[in-house]
C-alpha cells in the first residue's frame, strides 16, 4: 500500500505544479496590460527577464545548483532563445497591434503545434483523449477569443506577430523537453531565462529611459511578471513537463483563457458575456479530457504495483509457513 501511495505522489506533484503554472500565467495577462501602457515590448521583456534571472539565480545559490550538464545545453539555449527571448518580445508587440481576444485566439494555436512537434520530433504518443480534449479546448479558445474581440482592433501585422509567438512557444517547449531529462527543472529554467535576457539586451537603453518615466504601478507589475509568472511559473512548468509528454502539458495551458476571464472579472471589473463564460467552460472541460486516462490504461499502470504487492504478500506467507513448520518439528 505504501508503494502504491508513493508511486502516485510524483503524478500528484506534477499536476499541482501544472496548476500553479497556468494560474500564474493567466495572471500575467492582467499585469502585461498594466505594464504595457508604460513600457515598450522589448523593454518590458528585458525587465521581466532580468527580474526572473535574479530570482532564479538566488534560488540556484541557495540550493547549490551548478551549471547544467553539457548534454542539456543545446535544448536550454534553444528554449531560451525561442521561448524566453523571442516569444516574449513578439507577444508583447503583437498584443499592441491586436485586441486581447484575437491575441489569445492566435496564440492558442501553440498547444496544437506542441503536440504535433512532440509526436514528430520526440516520439510522444497522441492518444485519442488528448486529441479530443485539445479539440474541445481549442473550440473554447475560439469562443473566448471571438467574444472578446473588438471591432477594428486587429491588424495583419498583429496577427502575424501572434502567430510567430505561437510557433516560438511550441518550438521552445519541444526543445526544452530533452534537456529536462539531463538537468533539473531549476537549472533549465534559470539558464534559459539568462539566455533570453542576453538576447533582449539591445533593449537596455529603452528600459532605462522608460523606467524613469513609468508610474510605480507599471514597474511593480513588470517585477511581478519576472518573479512569479517567469521565475516561479516557468520552473513549475519545467518540473511538470519533465514528468509527462509535451502534448499533455501544452493541452493544460488551454485552462489559461478561462482563468484570464475570471481574473479580469474579479480584478478589473470586466463582466464577461455568457458566451465568454461558455467558452471558458469548454477550455476547462477540454483540459480535463486531455489529461484523463481510460480505465484500461489506469489498470495497466497499476498492474505492476499490484503484482509487486501480491508477490510481497506471497513471500510473507511463505516465510510464516516455513517458520511455523520449523517450530512444530
Amino acid at each position: 500500500m505504501t508503494k502504491t501511495a508513493s508511486s502516485g505522489r510524483p503524478e500528484f506533484l506534477a499536476a499541482g505544479a501544472a496548476l500553479v503554472t497556468v494560474v500564474l500565467w493567466a495572471s500575467a495577462f492582467v499585469s502585461i496590460r498594466s505594464a504595457g501602457s508604460a513600457y515598450s515590448p522589448g523593454a518590458l521583456a528585458l525587465g521581466r527577464l532580468l527580474a526572473g534571472s535574479l530570482t532564479l539565480g538566488a534560488l540556484c545559490l541557495v540550493r547549490r545548483e551548478g551549471l547544467p550538464p553539457r548534454s542539456a545545453w543545446r535544448g536550454t539555449i534553444v528554449s531560451g532563445l525561442l521561448w524566453f527571448g523571442f516569444y516574449m518580445v513578439v507577444l508583447n508587440w503583437g498584443e499592441q497591434q491586436v485586441d486581447a481576444g484575437t491575441a489569445a485566439l492566435v496564440v492558442n494555436v501553440g498547444p496544437i503545434l506542441i503536440a504535433l512537434l512532440g509526436a514528430r520530433l520526440l516520439g510522444d504518443p497522441m492518444p485519442p483523449r488528448l486529441l479530443a480534449g485539445m479539440a474541445v479546448s481549442f473550440a473554447g479558445a475560439v469562443t473566448v477569443g471571438l467574444s472578446m474581440s473588438g471591432e477594428g482592433g486587429s491588424s495583419v501585422l498583429g496577427v502575424v506577430l501572434c502567430l510567430l509567438a505561437a510557433v516560438a512557444y511550441a518550438g521552445g517547449v519541444v526543445a526544452q523537453k530533452p534537456a529536462l531529462g539531463r538537468a533539473s527543472a531549476l537549472q533549465v529554467t534559470t539558464f534559459g531565462c539568462l539566455v533570453g535576457a542576453v538576447l533582449c539586451l539591445p533593449f537596455a537603453g529603452q528600459l532605462g529611459h522608460e523606467a524613469v518615466r513609468a508610474p510605480l504601478s507599471a514597474t511593480l507589475n513588470m517585477l511581478y511578471l519576472g518573479v512569479f509568472p517567469t521565475a516561479l511559473a516557468f520552473t513549475t512548468w519545467a518540473y511538470a513537463l519533465a514528468r509527462t509528454t509535451a502534448g499533455r502539458m501544452g493541452a493544460t495551458t488551454y485552462a489559461v483563457p478561462a482563468l484570464v476571464v475570471l481574473m479580469s472579472w474579479s480584478a478589473l471589473g470586466e463582466v464577461p458575456a455568457p458566451v465568454t463564460l461558455a467558452g471558458g467552460a469548454l477550455c476547462l472541460a477540454g483540459v480535463a479530457v486531455s489529461r484523463s486516462r481510460p480505465r484500461g490504461a489506469r489498470a495497466a499502470a497499476q498492474a505492476p504495483e499490484l503484482a509487486a504487492l501480491a508477490e510481497e504478500a506471497a513471500d510473507g506467507g511463505l516465510t510464516r509457513t516455513r517458520g511455523s513448520g520449523g517450530a512444530s518439528v
